[in-house]
């Protein structure tokens, strides 16, 4: 399950071996991640202090997270059809200035049609913004190291999980929820300064048109099995993720004072996950996914068994994100194999899976709920879907292989 590079891609920086410029520009690009990162994740923290702010309940309120994660998925495609030819450091100066602008009118918004309206645009850059930075970062890199380079962009989200929601949360709260908002939109102004300091210019792909990457990309039967497998593979863990709380306490039988430490273990376990799925594409991409989606159906099934027994949850709380991002960062270098010419788009479309992943976990997790199957039963929503992201990894291997074997004997007639 090997490909090669698109031949388009710009030719790679000639410091690749993890230098001292190749530090600084990938710090520089993950800093733009912790800034994503903080921002997603800091208005579920804030929820009901944005409720009282702008005068709603707060499950009208938690339309503005909805409103988010659509502004993701809309996103993707339109920036990536339009952004393909552009200088890639100019192209994420102004997806970080863009994420800065929405920031602040977030953190000026009086009502709540306004307020969604603003979180609708912030996360228009999101998924561009993730899929040129891993772009730039295996393009500075030698290609079996492309894996660590996306991961240690990554690791920027990771850690916000880690520190950045925590700290921002708590400014939220003493200062207002406007406050977090307006720490995101600096800390994105601040990217923008540290990649124009230390991130090299690389061309775009001045062959690229938005109709041709688009044709190319949706075309390609192994774009959409990969982003199946993410879409439906990890959304396990929003389905457990989404209703932690409430298990660790009703479930679980702990105080509401401990979830922010299983809050806690999920960031790390997604900072050990993304770093391990950086090693792990090294040596293999494909059965890393495989592995971790074997793992991850494991993980699921363990957490429906000890959730009544309260602290025993914790480390298994650690190992569903870890293993969920060792998932994640394979599936960025995968999509980007398998797009071909079309590797802005591919870059920047596995984000776009990812928040679909997130809406069907939390949604499958609900209905089980709903259903009075109590709060254990996501766990085993995540199995299940666990099981179906396999499966369809599955089905691209036979795909590919079918394709290679088709392939083969037409090339012989052609020599011939």
């Amino acid at each position: 399950m090997t490909s090669t590079a698109p031949a388009s891609a710009p030719a790679r920086a000639a410091d690749p071996a993890g230098g001292r410029r190749f530090v600084l520009a990938v710090l520089a690009l993950a800093v733009g991640g912790f800034a994503i990162g903080t921002t997603e994740f800091v208005t579920m923290g804030l929820l009901p202090q944005i409720a009282d702010g702008i005068g709603v309940s707060e499950p009208t309120a938690g339309h503005v997270i909805s409103a988010y994660a659509l502004g993701v998925v809309v996103g993707v495609p339109i920036l990536s059809f339009f952004a393909a030819r552009l200088p890639r450091r100019g192209l994420l100066v102004g997806l970080m200035g863009a994420y800065a602008a929405f920031n602040l009118l977030s953190a000026a918004a009086t009502g709540y049609g306004l307020l969604t309206l603003a979180r609708f645009l912030d996360g228009l850059p999101h998924g561009a913004y993730f899929g040129v930075a891993s772009l730039v970062a295996a393009n500075l890199t030698v290609p079996e190291k492309r894996g660590r380079a996306v991961a240690s962009v990554m690791l920027g989200l990771s850690v916000a999980n880690v520190v950045g929601v925590p700290a921002a949360t708590w400014v939220g709260q003493h200062l207002g929820w406007r406050a977090a908002y307006v720490i995101t939109a600096a800390i994105a102004g601040l990217t923008m300064l540290l990649i124009l300091a230390f991130v090299p210019s690389v061309p775009g792909d001045k062959e690229a048109t938005g109709r041709k990457e688009a044709r190319d990309f949706f075309g390609n039967r192994q774009v959409w099995l990969t982003m199946a497998a993410g879409a439906v593979g990890f959304g396990g863990m929003f389905a457990v993720y989404s209703y932690i709380a409430t298990t660790v306490t009703d479930v679980g039988g702990l105080g509401s004072g401990t979830v922010p430490f299983f809050l806690l273990a999920f960031g790390l376990g997604m900072v050990a996950g993304t770093w391990l799925g950086g090693e792990l594409a090294a040596w293999s991409v494909f059965r890393s996914l495989i592995w971790s989606g074997i793992g991850s159906t494991v993980v699921m099934v363990l957490f429906w068994a000890v959730a009544p027994y309260g602290w025993w949850l914790l480390p298994v709380v650690f190992a569903i994100t870890a293993i969920g991002s060792v998932l994640v960062t394979n599936l960025q270098v995968r999509l980007m194999d398998v797009a071909g010419n079309a590797v802005t788009l591919g870059a920047a479309m596995n984000h776009a899976a990812l928040n679909l992943a997130n809406a069907l976990g939390a949604w499958l997790g609900g209905l089980v709920i709903a259903a009075g199957l109590g709060y254990r039963a996501p766990a085993l929503v995540g199995a299940g879907l666990s099981v179906l992201g396999v499966a369809i990894l599955l089905w691209s291997a036979v795909s590919h292989r079918n394709g290679q074997s088709a392939a083969a004997p037409a090339q012989g007639a052609a020599r011939s």
